[in-house]
């Protein structure tokens, strides 16, 4: 019974040192890919945002963070800025609807680009369609309105079943606007 007692404990304390020395090989070996990879995947988020930018603001050259302002870049053609790119979160039906918004510096928008949200399939997530989004085109801060009164044409027009997600959106970019207006006012 004693040799029984001593090959347990034995057993015991191999299996706890194999276990140890997996979990530090695992852990060696996971530091390792993070480290190799981290910066692979930082340039690839960098690459995917000014892709992003790119869209919004075809003519632009250039991206630059605005001193001074969160979520604020510049869009530049080489000689002059052409636009500013904000992101916002305005909430949706479904949480934060992340946006990145295009406006000229005299405050009109150009385009906008919906990069996450948990909108309603079919509903909400139309607000990615070029049908809601063109309606955006040139308005300024006044009339970022949302409507469903079809005579409103200078107004933005809610989706059918999705009005939270038409307000938010719309807010949004509203928000976006104010924000550059207030920041060329203010002659930066």
């Amino acid at each position: 019974m004693h040799e029984a007692h001593v090959e347990k404990k034995d057993s015991i304390f191999k299996i706890a040192i194999n276990l140890t020395l997996t979990c530090l090989i695992s852990g060696v070996i996971l530091a390792s890919a993070y480290y190799i990879t981290h910066p692979i995947a930082v340039e690839k988020e960098k690459e995917l945002t000014v892709k992003a930018m790119q869209s919004l603001v075809p003519d632009a050259t250039t991206f630059a963070a605005v001193e001074g302002e969160d979520n604020m870049t510049a869009a530049s053609d080489g000689s002059k800025v052409i636009a500013y790119i904000v992101e916002v979160e305005p909430k949706g039906y479904g949480g934060a609807i992340v946006t990145q918004v295009a406006v000229t510096p005299d405050g009109k928008v150009i385009n906008y680009k919906i990069t996450k949200s948990n909108e309603t399939p079919g509903l909400g997530e139309n607000a990615k369609n070029a049908s809601f989004m063109n309606q955006f085109a040139g308005k300024t801060s006044e009339q970022l309105v949302v409507t469903k009164d079809t005579s409103k044409t200078d107004n933005i027009q809610a989706m059918t079943g999705a009005t939270i997600t038409s307000k938010a959106v719309t807010k949004g970019v509203k928000e976006a606007v104010d924000r550059v207006n207030a920041f060329v006012g203010e002659g930066k």
